[in-house]
């Protein structure tokens, strides 16, 4: 149902990558641009310990870059740089999860891209808000919201969640961002800036943890399986 929409990716790791795959699948193109000074994207090398070196891509990577072309690129390059812009043109949507700064820093910030292509839907990713400069660890952001404190057994230490499910939050959040700009733009002709932090994410997806205490000042406990 995409064919023919263009999706450009400046996103790492999970999140990013994730809304990314989702427009894949559905037919739309997806260009992603990985930093080449750094041997692309850094999931490429997070594999198993028994995790055979032989193929080209772990399987994490693998999980949310199928359906890709890749263009492994210096964005700090006036050339690769001038490349990215002219697919940034006729592109739809931009995917970016920088850093705080970086995407001024590397001429992605939305104000900069929107000069070139008025319609375009920029999607961003940020860790704990526009302007934040805290790093988004998985494991703290699960911490920070609650979701170890309720996972486990009663008595015993805290216990992580064995997916970055934060991450994933996330993406659907953009996606059904996105999806809702790209609508509007049938409408009206007009892009749109559309953003989600990953802790954001996991608040909202508390749910009705989150109405049990808003609502009754109950405080979830560890609940075992």
């Amino acid at each position: 149902p995409l064919e023919g929409l263009k999706v450009v990716e400046l996103a790492a790791v999970l999140a990013g990558p994730a809304v990314g795959s989702f427009f894949a699948e559905l037919g739309a193109e997806v260009l992603k641009i990985e930093n080449k000074t750094t041997r692309g994207d850094v999931t490429r090398s997070w594999r198993l310990a028994n995790e055979s070196k032989e193929n080209p891509v772990s399987a994490y990577y693998a999980a949310v870059n199928y359906g890709k072309k890749s263009l492994l690129l210096d964005l700090t390059d006036s050339a690769d740089y001038a490349m990215v812009i002219e697919e940034v043109k006729n592109a739809d949507i931009l995917i970016a999860n920088f850093k705080k700064g970086d995407d001024e820093k590397f001429g992605f910030d939305y104000s900069t891209v929107k000069k070139v292509n008025r319609g375009l839907i920029y999607g961003a990713i940020t860790g704990f808000g526009a302007d934040s400069d805290k790093v988004a660890f998985d494991v703290v952001l699960q911490a920070e919201t609650g979701f170890m404190s309720m996972n486990g057994n009663k008595g015993e230490p805290p216990v992580k969640m064995p997916v970055a499910f934060i991450d994933l939050f996330a993406a659907h959040q953009l996606k059904e961002g996105v999806l809702v700009a790209l609508l509007n733009r049938y409408k009206t002709g007009k892009g749109a800036h559309v953003s989600v932090s990953l802790y954001d994410a996991a608040l909202a997806s508390l749910a009705n943890q989150a109405t049990n205490y808003l609502m009754n000042d109950h405080i979830p406990s560890p609940m075992g399986s």
